[in-house]
């Protein structure tokens, strides 16, 4: 990651090139995600908008001389202040700064309009940070705009925008750990799962709907440690909550039951999570993932946890588990998704078991 210094530098070499008309007017890829994570910052911070463009070249037009062409109507439509850049194959991305919807689109109509009507047109679409409403997708003639199921509107936020590429390093770790993880972990699941069933009515696992990187949503797997209605007790506990911010911690948690404190104490309810990892939505380490409404009671600077995939393990629970307030357990967070690596990933998992023995916090 940049620091302060080069990113000012980084802004300052953007500018010049713009003034002087450069013939590579489009930033590369690396350059876009930056000066993005630059301008969520910014607006983070004011409180103003970002309106991002996306525009995605037809497969039989996306060949280097049409994107060049793409880049000079860019060049001739675009203010000073806007950001251009190549985003994915076939997709030039423009940051829209202080900008609404409303003008996001004017834009993408004034591209459009360049290219004949038909099939050679590039599909536009706008996503807003922070969301305000389901972005649209602008196509051609024909296109229109409604409603569309989950899957559609995960890639369609600008938390998914925003998220980074999982690591492949990354991801062969999570297969082979989560795979021998879920092996050994299986005596003590069955254990857990015949200790639950013999001592209190309700399933064996309990399934929650969690915000993972993105902001997708996927259900995370835990060995039930509640009474079946601990759902619906939870707003009249909330007052009670110990931990500051939207996350909810209750130390001796009155919905646990009696073979739930046992599990919760040692961590094993979280041992079917395994699952989770080899499934690709989480991983062994990674930011804890917030329930649903937690995580989207964040403020806009503490939601840049969803960049990375969620874990089982992660800083904060190795080393401040519910002895630190929701900020500093955001920014353990963002310190992670900035500095992950397979050493740090590493480290974290050795501490781990020790610190689930040793630390009092939360569970």
């Amino acid at each position: 990651m940049k620091t302060p210094g080069q990113a000012q530098k980084f802004h300052t070499r953007i500018l010049r090139r713009r003034k002087r008309k450069s013939d590579n007017f489009l930033l590369n890829e690396t350059d876009f995600r930056f000066a993005a994570d630059c301008e969520r910052m910014r607006v983070d911070r004011n409180r103003s908008v970002l309106s991002l463009l996306l525009i995605r070249l037809p497969e039989t037009h996306s060949a280097e001389k049409d994107v060049a062409f793409l880049s000079r109507v860019l060049e001739g439509r675009l203010r000073i202040t806007d950001t251009p850049g190549l985003y994915e194959k076939d997709c030039v991305g423009v940051l829209l700064p202080d900008t609404p919807a409303e003008g996001a689109w004017k834009v993408a109509e004034d591209v459009s309009e360049v290219y004949p009507p038909g099939p050679d047109r590039p599909q536009c679409q706008v996503l807003i940070y922070p969301d305000q409403h389901l972005p649209r997708k602008h196509e051609e003639e024909g296109a229109t705009v409604g409603a569309r199921d989950s899957s559609e509107v995960d890639k369609d936020s600008s938390d998914w925008f925003f998220s980074a590429p999982v690591p492949a390093w990354k991801r062969l770790v999570d297969l082979g750990g989560a795979s021998v993880g879920l092996l050994l972990a299986s005596p003590l699941i069955l254990a857990a799962a015949a200790a639950i069933k013999a001592s209190s009515p309700g399933p064996v696992f309990f399934f929650q709907e969690r915000e993972g990187r993105g902001g997708r949503r996927f259900k995370i797997v835990k060995m039930r440690t509640m009474r079946t209605d601990a759902e619906k007790r939870k707003a009249d506990l909330r007052p009670l909550s110990h931990q500051d911010g939207p996350a909810f911690k209750l130390p001796r948690d009155p919905r646990t039951t009696t073979i739930g404190r046992f599990l919760r104490w040692t961590s094993m309810d979280e041992l079917p999570q395994f699952w989770n990892v080899l499934r690709g939505e989480m991983s062994l380490v990674g930011p804890r993932p917030l329930p649903v409404d937690e995580s989207q009671a964040c403020l806009g600077w503490q939601r840049r946890r969803l960049a990375v995939t969620p874990g089982m393990t992660c800083t904060w629970q190795v080393s401040a588990r519910g002895n630190v307030l929701f900020d500093d357990w955001v920014r353990m967070d963002l310190a992670y998704a900035d500095q992950q690596s397979p050493v740090q990933d590493a480290k974290l998992i050795a501490i781990t078991l020790p610190s689930l023995l040793l630390n009092r916090g939360m569970r």
